[in-house]
């Protein structure tokens, strides 16, 4: 459940307080004052048995008596009451609340959402200051104050840091579009309002505070679709969270909770800040400006030190400072004294007057090779700051057609104070010293590039052997049947190679002979290496479990002998099953890297590349990221460590095959999404150089868990490509290959698009076009497998002949149907087809009801669409549109 009745919650046309009272300090007085002062126009009762009227109004004994239904209840009741409130508000025909009350916990909390089930009935809370959506006049709070109407959300966990924002968004006159203090979210959380949010036209932005998920895949689902439409702002709680004590890799070891957050945020698009204060800066700046075109910066000052203050600031972010133009340059040297600084910043020196400020912010403002602008004010004694603020107010006014962001920072005392309200008054963003104002330009810096970077089409896989999942899977059942769940480095080295990762041959030797007898028939290696063998030891270099450059079968018997025995003293405790004997992998230019595996209790599995080693711990060289990963993803990871600069090559070490070692992260990932027995994994070192990689030590972790199909891991934050409804399918034209669509997809759209005539594309789109944009084709090829399905119809020379989507609700309950062909292919059976696994699909999933509009004149759709089984109704609302409507659960048991 996400979005259902949610309109109720955010939109209610009536609303009863239940606990109202009109003692003074009581927390159902307050809630009382704020709810009947903030200027809902909808229906207010209130609801308590001690009174018969408080006011002028009067007072129910019970939500039964209410004299009309209300949409929604506000609870400040005593814990124990909360329950058999929620069923008196369900019965009564409400279908959201908001429950302030703390202390509904344990089973109580179980009590009240039993109670709300029968009825649908959202909660809010428990345990939270409340609700705020300005533009309602709904106060349904004990903040000390109300928001004004503005288009900002703000969603918190915390009702201090709600109260925190109200009273710094008053003081700056910033106003929100919801203010949702989430409590213990015992039903309503986080992923449900950024559903919400998302949908919401009076949202523009959303800020976060979170202090946890809880609902990994319903957060990202949600997050990835909010933040693909407005920028997502969150400050996240509990940065120093210590990974788990109990972790058997070292990928477990460095894979911190907080380090996982950041990567779910970092794949959704959501952008973090660390405190309060960049919070604030960051909503003013989301309040105050429109999306930026770029990450060009110019800065106009008049102290030449506030401003090199501002371009050190920049130069940690995600921005970069302008370079002014020769026409601009010229129109400056024009306006401006001598001694200016004849470049960015422009500092136009400390005597500058209102005249000065207008004419190179005129300049400025006119200037193509700036994105946005940073104004600065220093006080002197030879010019006054509240004359040069009243001077950037006008120029803007006047001079600022397209709405190019201006930021500003007034420094000093009083004088400052001052200038700054003539600025916020206009509705210029003001910061109090130049690190916080270019801290809020890089918040709309890093969203741009958020919306480059979730739009980013990848590169198709290299032609390859499919994955060896039968091997793979037999190595795990191996271990499990056994009770093992440790598998041994051959057999955690199978189940790699299955899976396309190279790696160096390793056998097992139970004793010293044995050893020894291996040693002789790998005679073609020179130099052999041997590693103790035991499901207990984690770390074998730690208790001398390794010796390596080993010549013979002599040295390799007397090295094995002495390792068993040295062993066996170091670690009494541990299952010895003996050595592995591998040929030595002599490459002298590789880089020793970690690839691995790591489970999270909120996120589930998540990835992991890095600097391997035996120091992996102590350096922490990493990067981590949610799977799945394509080839984009995975060189993002390595691009966000120090040793992914050092593969580029450097003095004489050559380049290492980046591809080779991006590739490996990909398998990594699907081995993943195949195996939910993996629970953790270790590829420590993965050597990498020019001629490619090898994995010449791992280590996999496994626990029960139902077999899947492929690419089914039920624990995967992200769902993952369903290529198990990649098919062929006859029909009239021949065989065709119905598959899922993936983001690589979107180089076939041009070819497919142009052979559908215009008379089609107007039929399916409801509007002309000539081409699709990069980012209309992303948004069609890009798709959340948990919320979205598209299959496309190839010939055998992998052309786009056709494709039918759906885009469901929030809820997953409702879908939108789309199909189109190729229009050189109709009556071949490529569209039904495609109707019928979407269709199948979508039973598949549990949709209950598809639907899509059809134009009247479209004989032909409405044509097929019957023969379907979808039923077409009028559109009340456009007589020129046909409502088309299927139950997929129907049509599958009918069909079966």
């Amino acid at each position: 459940m996400t979005v259902r009745n949610l309109e109720y919650l955010l939109e209610p046309r009536s609303v009863v307080l239940i606990g109202a009272s009109n003692r003074r300090g009581s927390l159902g007085g307050v809630v009382l004052r704020r709810l009947t002062g903030a200027g809902f126009r909808g229906s207010i009762g209130l609801v308590n048995p001690k009174y018969k009227a408080i006011g002028d109004q009067p007072c129910y004994p019970s939500v039964m008596d209410l004299p009309f239904v209300p949409d929604l209840g506000v609870i400040v009741a005593p814990a124990t009451a909360v329950p058999g409130l929620i069923h008196e508000l369900g019965e009564k025909g409400a279908r959201a609340a908001v429950v302030i009350t703390a202390g509904v916990t344990g089973a109580l909390r179980q009590e009240m959402l039993d109670a709300a089930k029968p009825f649908t009935l959202r909660i809010m809370g428990p345990n939270c200051v409340g609700l705020q959506v300005p533009h309602m006049g709904l106060d349904a709070s004990f903040a000390h104050l109300t928001a004004g109407r503005g288009h900002v959300a703000l969603l918190s966990q915390s009702g201090a840091i709600i109260t925190a924002m109200l009273d710094w968004a008053e003081a700056r006159g910033i106003g929100f579009s919801t203010v949702a203090s989430l409590g213990d979210m015992a039903d309503i959380d986080t992923g449900d309002m950024l559903d919400q949010m998302a949908a919401d036209r009076q949202t523009r932005a959303i800020l976060m505070y979170l202090e946890g998920v809880t609902n990994a895949k319903k957060f990202m689902s949600a997050a990835r679709s909010a933040a693909r439409a407005k920028p997502v702002i969150v400050i996240k709680a509990g940065r120093s969270a210590s990974a788990s004590k109990a972790a058997a890799s070292h990928t477990g070891a460095l894979a911190g909770a907080d380090d996982v957050y950041e990567a779910a945020f970092d794949r959704a698009g959501v952008l973090r800040v660390d405190d309060l204060q960049e919070l604030f800066d960051a909503a003013e700046a989301l309040a105050r400006h429109r999306p930026l075109k770029g990450d060009r910066l110019a800065i106009l000052t008049n102290g030449g030190g506030a401003g090199v203050l501002a371009v050190d600031a920049l130069a940690k972010t995600s921005g970069r400072l302008a370079e002014l133009s020769p026409g601009t340059m010229t129109t400056l040297d024009a306006s401006l004294p001598s001694t200016w600084s004849h470049g960015d910043p422009v500092d136009i020196i400390g005597d500058a007057g209102p005249d000065r400020y207008e004419a190179a912010l005129e300049s400025l403002l006119a200037e193509p090779e700036a994105d946005a602008i940073l104004v600065i004010n220093c006080p002197t004694g030879l010019a006054s700051s509240s004359e040069a603020a009243e001077a950037v107010v006008a120029t803007i006014g006047r001079a600022n057609p397209k709405g190019k962001p201006v930021l500003a920072t007034w420094l000093g005392g009083a004088t400052a104070t001052q200038a700054a309200q003539v600025l916020e008054r206009a509705g210029i963003a003001t910061h109090a010293t130049p690190r916080q104002a270019i801290d809020a330009f890089d918040t709309l810096v890093r969203h741009r590039k958020s919306q480059i970077h979730l739009m980013r089409t990848p590169a198709s896989l290299p032609p390859g052997p499919e994955p060896d999942r039968e091997a793979a899977q037999w190595a795990i059942d191996s271990a499990l049947k056994e009770g093992r769940e440790i598998l041994s480095e051959v057999e955690a080295k199978a189940v790699l190679a299955a899976y396309g990762v190279p790696v160096n041959e390793t056998r097992i030797a139970r004793t010293p002979d044995e050893a020894a007898a291996l040693a002789e028939q790998m005679a073609e290696h020179p130099l052999l290496a041997i590693k103790i063998l035991s499901r207990d030891i984690t770390h074998k270099s730690d208790v001398g479990g390794v010796q390596l450059n080993l010549s013979g079968p002599d040295q390799v018997r007397e090295a094995a002998a002495a390792m068993l025995d040295r062993v066996r003293k170091r670690r009494p405790d541990a299952h010895i099953d003996g050595v592995v004997v591998q040929p030595m992998v002599k490459r002298p230019n590789a880089h020793e890297l970690l690839l691995g595996i790591s489970d999270d209790a909120t996120f589930g599995p998540v990835m992991l590349f890095g600097a391997g080693g035996t120091a992996v711990e102590v350096v922490k060289d990493k990067a981590l990221a949610l799977p799945p990963l394509d080839l984009l993803l995975a060189e993002d990871m390595i691009d966000r460590t120090r040793i992914g600069k050092l593969l580029a090559g450097y003095r004489d070490k050559p380049a290492a095959d980046r591809q080779a070692i991006a590739l490996a992260l990909v398998h990594l990932s699907q081995l993943v999404a195949d195996m939910p027995q993996i629970r953790e994994l270790d590829i420590n070192p993965l050597l990498a150089d020019a001629t490619g990689v090898v994995a010449v030590d791992a280590r996999i972790r496994v626990a029960p868990a139902e077999r899947v199909a492929p690419g089914g891991n039920p624990r995967l934050a992200i769902r993952p490509y369903p290529s198990e409804w990649d098919k062929p399918e006859k029909v009239p034209y021949g065989t065709i290959q119905i598959r899922p669509i993936r983001p690589e997809d979107e180089a076939l759209y041009p070819d497919f698009l142009a052979k559908v005539s215009k008379e089609d594309i107007r039929r399916r789109f409801f509007r002309l076009f000539s081409t699709l944009t990069h980012e209309e084709i992303a948004r069609l090829t890009q798709i959340d497998y948990a919320r979205a399905m598209a299959f496309i119809g190839l010939d055998d020379d992998g052309a786009m002949l056709g494709v039918a989507r759906f885009a469901a609700d929030a809820d997953y309950r409702t879908a939108e149907f789309a199909v189109l062909v190729r229009s050189d292919l109709k009556g071949q059976g490529i569209g039904r087809a495609l109707m019928v696994r979407l269709i199948e699909y979508a039973a598949s999933e549990g949709i209950e009801e598809m639907y899509g509009d059809v134009l009247s004149s479209n004989r032909f759709m409405l044509d097929f669409v019957r023969e379907l089984g979808f039923v077409d109704t009028a559109d009340p609302e456009d007589m020129t549109v046909r409502k088309a409507r299927l139950e997929p659960l129907k049509w599958a048991a009918s069909h079966r």
